[in-house]
Parts: structure tokens; C-alpha cells; sequence
């Protein structure tokens, strides 16, 4: 049964995108973005009280979008979103997460946050920002890998990066129909210096003081012509629980410590050598980022970063070359871990309908996760070091793993 409703889900997803225009598409350059308003409403519905309901019963979830006193509710959050920012392709930003680029500027800021590792067992984040308008920087900014490139696609976002694009990017970051805002190195073929801009930090190496400008990026995609409107065909990546509805999964496991990469140990499936990790707040509703023991801050507003969602997304990894070079499998499906609500949800992830499309979450009866409001944390799991991922409540049955033998982390390295 659950691969009857895959298949007819993939069906109906792949006749719309056939049937309706490519992403790539561009319109003449504007001022300022440009994005289509609905019809106004009077005023905003408030819900009376918050709703739950019973184990194994589904959520009411967000429907139809409609705009409400200048606000609509966000594709990334699903939170209430003034229409010019809610109605836009978002910015995707490549930031380094080793221990010499702290403090990142802005994080805190972006709707999704992906995380993937890279070479030397480090990770790499890419923020999705919908609402950066009052950012002025956002950063340090680091270099792209083809796999953050696609799932950069699958939402439709100016993807912004700074540093080498080859040896596995060129081709397929330069493709025209692709959206990117990045700095002159070798490697890309349109290059977006305006939007980029070094900032004084002593004693940071060169490479972390790199900083993506946003008032640099409006005048680069302008010149670049690219249209900031989502595309007709545009899927948005979550399916969200409707205003004043808790999904509070109930029947599920608890779960409010989660390591993406084990405990302890260096290099445990690429999360290990700064040890990352997660801890749920019941009173806020919210995970809070921990990183080299350390609550993992924002420069922009001295604030913990916090998510509303935790996926772990399982995808298959290589070792490409002598360097160290990664690939992962961010098509097709895998297994996954959607963690909301102090709960743990295990399914599946499934992407076949092309490279502007995202990755949608599945529980093991074959329904489409429903995903609190807020803001949402990828880890992209290696799926051969999966045994390393650890989960529990307030620290109970979390095994002591292992320590995998291997590279140790670069701290700096101005090519990457």
C-alpha cells in the first residue's frame, strides 16, 4: 500500500511538472523583486485555542495561501510572512561550520538550514533565507559542492557562493537555467563580485572573513536578469500543521537529545569532529543547536540558533578522489528521522521528480509528514555511517560510540 501511494504521488508530481514551464526561466530585469499579490483578506483568522488531537489521527495542515494584511504563510516555515519575502525565491548561502569560522553572522535568520559533511569529516552549511532584507551581511562564505547545488534547486533559490568551483561544480553550477550569485573564481563563468565583500575579524584566517552583501545581491541579480518569482511548477518542500495546531505525535517515541554523528569521537560519519548536537526545549517548543560543547551562536543577535524541526536524511556517500572530494545521493529516496515536538518520526525521503523539486518526508505508512511550524534543520546522514546517529530523552540510551579512524579536519584552506 505504501508503494501504491508513492507511485501515484509521483505520478500526479511528474505530469505537473511535465506540463508546466521550466524553472530557468527569465523575465526583464526589475529595480527592486518583483513578486505576484493575491487577493487581500479583511483580517487575519486568529484560532481560539490551540489543537491537538488524538494518536495516529491526521493534523489539519496549511491548504490554500492567502494573503492576509500583507502577509502570507511562508513555504519554509509556514509561519505568517510579509508577501514580498513569502512570495520570492529564497537565498541559498554555503557557510564553513569548522571551528575557526565561529561565529557565523545571520543563521539564525534562515527558514532551513542544510548540513551536509565535506572534505576532512567537517560539515558545511547552506542557509535558505526568505527574510534577509535587514541583513546587511550574511556570512563568512565558503565554496559550493554539487550536492548542496541540487538541493539548493529543489527550492528554487539564487544559490550564492565564494571560492574554487572545480573540479565537480562548473558544469553545473554555470548551466543557464540555474540561478547563481557567486564571486570571481576560477571555475565560475557569470561572476557576481558586487555581491561579495571582505570584513576585518583579527586573527581569522583570510578565508573566513569572506561575507555575502545584500544590498550587492538585488544589484547582481538584477544584472544577471534573473526573475525572483517562484516558478508555476514550484513544490514546496514541507507540508505544514494549520495555525493553532500542535502536531504533537503522541504514540510516538520521545526524543529531545539527538547527535547526527555520535557522542563522542572524531570523525563519526562526518558530524563527529566538533560534535554536534541537539536538545529540545518543551517549554518553547524548540531545538537548540550545540557545537564543541558549546550553545552554537548567531553574531547578528547573540542568540542561540533554534529550530523548530530536526530531519535526518539519510543519502548514500562516496569518496570521490585522493583529496577527499564527497558525493551523496540527494535523489531518488532513502531512509529518514523527522524529530518534532520532542517526538521522533521514522519513514522515508523520496525525490524523482527532477532537479527543482525537493525532497518530501514520508512516515512508514506511506502519509506525508506533517511538520510543526517553524523553522527546519537538514542533516544530510551518511547513510554507510549511519550507526553513529544517537537519540533518546534527556540523555538516556545514548551509546558510547566508537571513534572512526581517518582524516582530521582542515581548519583552513583558501581553494575550498
Amino acid at each position: 500500500m505504501f508503494q501504491k501511494k508513492i507511485m501515484r504521488l509521483a505520478t500526479v508530481m511528474l505530469c505537473v511538472v511535465i506540463s508546466l514551464a521550466g524553472c530557468g526561466k527569465q523575465e526583464e530585469p526589475a529595480p527592486e523583486p518583483e513578486v505576484e499579490e493575491l487577493p487581500q483578506e479583511e483580517e487575519k483568522p486568529e484560532p481560539e485555542e490551540e489543537v491537538t488531537h488524538e494518536p495516529d489521527t491526521a493534523y489539519p495542515v496549511i491548504e490554500t495561501r492567502t494573503v492576509v494584511d500583507g502577509k502570507i504563510q511562508s513555504y519554509l516555515t509556514g509561519e505568517w510572512t510579509d508577501v514580498k519575502m513569502a512570495d520570492r525565491r529564497p537565498i541559498a548561502v554555503m557557510i564553513p561550520n569548522n571551528r575557526p569560522a565561529m561565529p557565523q553572522y545571520g543563521l539564525s535568520k534562515a527558514g532551513i538550514i542544510y548540513e551536509a559533511p565535506v572534505e576532512g569529516r567537517i560539515t558545511r552549511l547552506m542557509a535558505v533565507f526568505e527574510d534577509f532584507d535587514d541583513l546587511e551581511r550574511i556570512g563568512p562564505v565558503r565554496s559550493s559542492r554539487d550536492y548542496f547545488v541540487y538541493v539548493a534547486m529543489g527550492y528554487e533559490a539564487i544559490y550564492c557562493n565564494w571560492g574554487l568551483a572545480k573540479p565537480y561544480v562548473e558544469e553545473l553550477i554555470n548551466r543557464p537555467n540555474y540561478y547563481n550569485i557567486s564571486a570571481s573564481v576560477d571555475g565560475i563563468h557569470n561572476p557576481a563580485d558586487e555581491a561579495f565583500g571582505r570584513v576585518s575579524r583579527p586573527g581569522y584566517a583570510k578565508e573566513f572573513t569572506g561575507y555575502l552583501k545584500i544590498d550587492g545581491v538585488f544589484k547582481a541579480a538584477q544584472r544577471l536578469e534573473y526573475d525572483w518569482n517562484y516558478d508555476n511548477a514550484y513544490v514546496p518542500p514541507f507540508l505544514f500543521a494549520a495555525d493553532g495546531v500542535y502536531a504533537d505525535y503522541a504514540d510516538y517515541d520521545r526524543a529531545t537529545l539527538i547527535y547526527p554523528g555520535g557522542k563522542v569521537g572524531n570523525n563519526a560519519g562526518g558530524y563527529g569532529a566538533y560534535h554536534p548536537y541537539f536538545e529540545y526545549d518543551e517549554e518553547e517548543r524548540l531545538y537548540y543547536r550545540y557545537q564543541d560543547d558549546k550553545r552554537q551562536m548567531d553574531e547578528y543577535n547573540d542568540k542561540q540558533l533554534a529550530v523548530s524541526n530536526v530531519i535526518f536524511q539519510y543519502c548514500h556517500g562516496e569518496v570521490r578522489d585522493a583529496h577527499d572530494y564527497l558525493a551523496f545521493g540527494v535523489h531518488g529516496e532513502g531512509d529518514a528521522l523527522v524529530f518534532t515536538g520532542g517526538k521522533v518520526i521514522k519513514g522515508r525521503w523520496m525525490r524523482y521528480d527532477g532537479d527543482f523539486t525537493p525532497a518530501k518526508f514520508f512516515d512508514e505508512e506511506g502519509n506525508e509528514i506533517i511538520f510543526n511550524q517553524g523553522k527546519t534543520w537538514i542533516c544530510n546522514i551518511w547513510e554507510e555511517y549511519g550507526e553513529y546517529v544517537r537519540y533518546g530523552e534527556n540523555g538516556e540510551n545514548l551509546v558510547e560510540p566508537e571513534a572512526l579512524s581517518g582524516l582530521t579536519p582542515e581548519d583552513g584552506d583558501e581553494n575550498l
